[in-house]
């Protein structure tokens, strides 16, 4: 309801309720005593009108600009006062007052109508509507009156109440804050405690209180407010950040879909905007697939996708982003499914794509030495099928600690002949009776292979012509899904022919999904085919059946 919009208006404190944020209880609530007997006027008003603390500012005021306004937030200045009504009942019938006064008693979100009456503990005070302007309740007809005073003795008592800074929302704060006409910035990404502002160049004069504002109306959720500086110009494609309100402290965590994630958000990527694409994505994939997630920051995809029972390959420039998702990993009990890879993207996809050498040469001449090569994925392929080996042997047994020596020298000797397998001649199809030995060879078969750096993912494509060594692998080739900016200057076919291009080949049922617009002529895109055989099989003539 607008409640004397001319003087709300004047006092930049329009009454308009608007939600969101953390709501104190009214600053002042209590049963006011009338003057003149309770049926005139008041020194402030009708009783059952809404009042405005009104504070006006003068066309100088406004001049001299409203930074110096603003710098210091005079919370007095959102009052509004209400002058209403109110009904002495015994608290035994408030329920059954209740059901006779619906749609007479206040209604306004996060007040109760039904309070404590501060005179005596055996009754209640029912604050009633504004429109009940009245002390002899001539606003109620008859029909409802009667039977309440029927059912108990009551008493019109005038009640005051004021709605300060702490009951409105940041929306309505800021908008009699900031000029008139000006955005609102009340819409923020949220990273676990971390509220990321993107302020506009307008608005930055008013940075601090617009912070203010919006800490206040959501802590103790948000407990950092942050700015985003400039455009994002590193390799790592980590926004620079300025703390505007709440402490300094940017490692916090977030939950998606049942995942958590530890992440300090001044020194990795991370965009809360794209769970619903880290979902759809992941839910393609099959337990006991093999993933490559070339750019795989903190792991939004590689660790949802462990977690579901597939074997990932993940990498990513930033040793920051390294660095958490080896601990998420470790958080969400996937460090047995995921080996994280701190490389160039393109040296990472001919790392693991290379086939070891018996004999010790490098078969690729990439700039990896055979010896690391070997070492890093005989190592990751060790660590698992040793946790088999032992869930092996927990399984014939109540615990390890409870077992007999003769099943733990059992064990042993089975986890000692699953050594050999990396250490002799690196026989890695060699089989230890009574276990199936799982060895990951990312250069016999990968099923999907992730692409998630949208502003140049579409460059990396080369990456995969001659990659695979048509003698090693097995089965049908992987899919690629390469995310991608199309602009309004920009087609799917324009796209998809620079893929093409960069493939040296046609892409066959190619899949266009639209993730996200990300500016008014700019949207998110993911690219998905199977990689075509013509580009990635060196030997392209035996190649297996797709």
């Amino acid at each position: 309801m607008d409640v004397a919009a001319g003087e709300a208006s004047a006092a930049r404190t329009a009454v308009l309720l608007t939600g969101g944020g953390s709501v104190c209880p009214p600053r002042e609530a209590h049963p006011a005593e009338p003057k003149d007997g309770g049926t005139n006027p008041t020194s402030r008003g009708e009783v059952g009108s809404c009042q405005v603390a009104t504070k006006p500012l003068s066309d100088a005021d406004e001049h001299r600009g409203r930074e110096a306004e603003v710098s210091l937030l005079d919370e007095s200045k959102f009052d509004v006062n209400l002058q209403l009504w109110s009904l002495r009942i015994p608290r035994e019938h408030c329920t059954s007052v209740g059901r006779l006064l619906h749609g007479y008693m206040l209604d306004r979100a996060r007040i109760k109508p039904i309070v404590e009456d501060p005179t005596s503990e055996k009754n209640r005070l029912v604050i009633l509507s504004e429109k009940i302007q009245n002390s002899d309740l001539s606003e109620i007809p008859s029909h409802v009156l009667d039977p309440l005073k029927g059912l108990c003795n009551i008493e019109a008592v005038p009640y005051s109440l004021t709605l300060g800074y702490s009951y409105w929302g940041a929306d309505h704060i800021l908008k009699q804050i900031l000029p008139h006409g000006m955005e609102v910035p009340t819409s923020f990404e949220t990273v676990g405690h971390v509220a990321h502002l993107n302020l506009t160049e307008d608005q930055l004069p008013y940075k601090d209180v617009i912070a203010k504002v919006i800490y206040d109306k959501n802590q103790p959720i948000i407990q950092t407010v942050v700015n985003k500086i400039g455009t994002i110009t590193n390799e790592f494609r980590v926004p620079t950040f300025e703390v505007l309100a709440g402490k300094s402290d940017m490692v916090t965590e977030v939950k998606q879909y049942g995942v958590t994630f530890k992440l300090d958000y001044s020194l990795v990527y991370w965009n809360s905007r794209l769970e619903h694409e880290h979902i759809r994505l992941v839910s393609l994939f099959q337990r006991g697939e093999t993933i490559c997630d070339m750019f795989a920051g903190i792991g939004p995809f590689s660790i949802p996708a462990a977690r579901k029972g597939c074997h990932v390959y993940a990498n990513d420039l930033n040793p920051d982003s390294v660095h958490y998702l080896r601990i998420n990993a470790n958080i969400n009990k996937v460090e047995d499914r995921v080996f994280a890879y701190n490389m160039d993207a393109r040296a990472f996809m001919h790392h693991v794509m290379t086939v070891p050498d018996s004999d010790g040469m490098q078969k690729t001449g990439e700039a990896v030495s055979n010896e690391d090569h070997y070492h890093k994925l005989a190592t990751d392929e060790k660590e698992v099928v040793t946790l088999e080996m032992l869930n092996a042997g927990k399984d014939n047994q109540d615990s390890v600690n409870g077992s007999s020596v003769k099943k733990k020298t059992a064990v042993k000797r089975q986890l000692d002949k699953a050594s050999e397998v990396f250490q002799g001649n690196r026989n890695t199809n060699k089989r230890i009776r009574g276990f199936h030995l799982t060895v990951f060879r990312p250069w016999e078969h990968v099923d999907h292979v992730i692409m998630n750096l949208p502003a140049s993912a579409l460059d990396f494509l080369g990456v995969f012509k001659g990659l695979i060594q048509r003698e090693h692998w097995r089965g049908s080739l992987p899919w690629i899904h390469c995310y991608c900016f199309i602009r309004s200057t920009e087609t799917k076919e324009s796209i998809l022919s620079k893929a093409e291009s960069l493939l040296s080949t046609k892409i066959a049922d190619p899949i266009f999904h639209r993730v996200r617009d990300v500016a008014p002529n700019k949207a998110m895109f993911c690219l998905s085919f199977k990689l075509p055989t013509e580009t990635c099989c060196r030997d392209v003539n035996n190649v297996g059946a797709e």
